[in-house]
């Protein structure tokens, strides 16, 4: 699904991510996992071209990144906070949106837009709610009408950034259910986040990130025993970076 080789990616010509390789499977769920300025956020915004890759070779679905045309089979969950704006729209509304990568300028939408819109918020559990506000919803509500909106769009691979940040418990594991749905019906995942907690029933593999390079890359189970061993028994102690054991709490 996506494949990095030797990326070096930054913007304005100044390098933040170097010499990565990575490699991301079909029905993977892949987190990156790093503190702040570690170069993760880089790593997907560069797999979503906006980054510049000033190195290597990125490829998605096995094509070279700037031949890819067909960008709506990734879709991307951006943080909460790009959720609200300054006019009012209902969770219907903002997911509707999320097919305009499928359409041409102006058109009207279809049945079949109309039909792809109504499932989505079904798959996230909103369908009660779809005429209300987003403005009104929980943070972890609004999380789902953002994976929602991307997936509205058919993608085959979703990027989601801190999805649980944020957000209670209580919501967390509602969002996890939903990426377990979702990963039950073959959707490869790629999430940037800080803890790897709430993720534990989902998650395949972690790449922990530092300095803008790949620190370790290991099966969710050892990242998990990592975590809850603070990165320090001797199993992992040759590959597992010591601040690793923070991303196993959920406060």
């Amino acid at each position: 699904m996506v494949e990095l080789v030797h990326a070096s990616i930054g913007y304005a010509e100044r390098p933040v991510v170097h010499d990565v390789d990575l490699r991301v499977d079909r029905g993977e769920v892949v987190a990156l996992v790093g503190p702040n300025g570690s170069g993760k956020t880089t790593v997907v915004r560069g797999i979503l071209g906006l980054a510049t890759v000033m190195s290597g070779q990125v490829r998605v679905f096995g094509t070279p990144l700037d031949h890819l045309r067909e960008r709506w089979r990734i879709g991307y969950v951006p943080q909460r906070h790009t959720v609200v704006g300054a006019i009012p729209s209902t969770v219907a509304e903002v997911v509707a949106s999320g097919r305009l990568p499928r359409k041409r300028w102006f058109s009207r939408m279809t049945a079949a837009d109309r039909a792809a819109v109504g499932e989505a918020i079904e798959l996230v559990g909103l369908t009660a709610r779809q005429r209300v506000p987003v403005a009104n919803l929980s943070g972890g509500q609004q999380r789902r009408v953002l994976i929602a909106r991307a997936l509205a769009c058919g993608p085959e691979m979703l990027i989601m950034d801190e999805p649980t940040a944020g957000v209670d418990a209580e919501n967390q594991a509602r969002l996890v259910n939903t990426l377990e749905n979702l990963v039950a019906q073959g959707l490869t995942l790629v999430v940037v986040t800080h803890e790897i907690a709430p993720m534990r029933s989902v998650l395949t593999r972690a790449v922990m990130m530092r300095d803008g390079r790949v620190e370790a890359d290991l099966p969710a189970a050892a990242a998990f025993g990592a975590a809850l061993t603070g990165g320090s028994d001797a199993h992992h102690a040759h590959s597992v970076p010591g601040w690793l054991g923070g991303l196993g709490s959920t406060g």
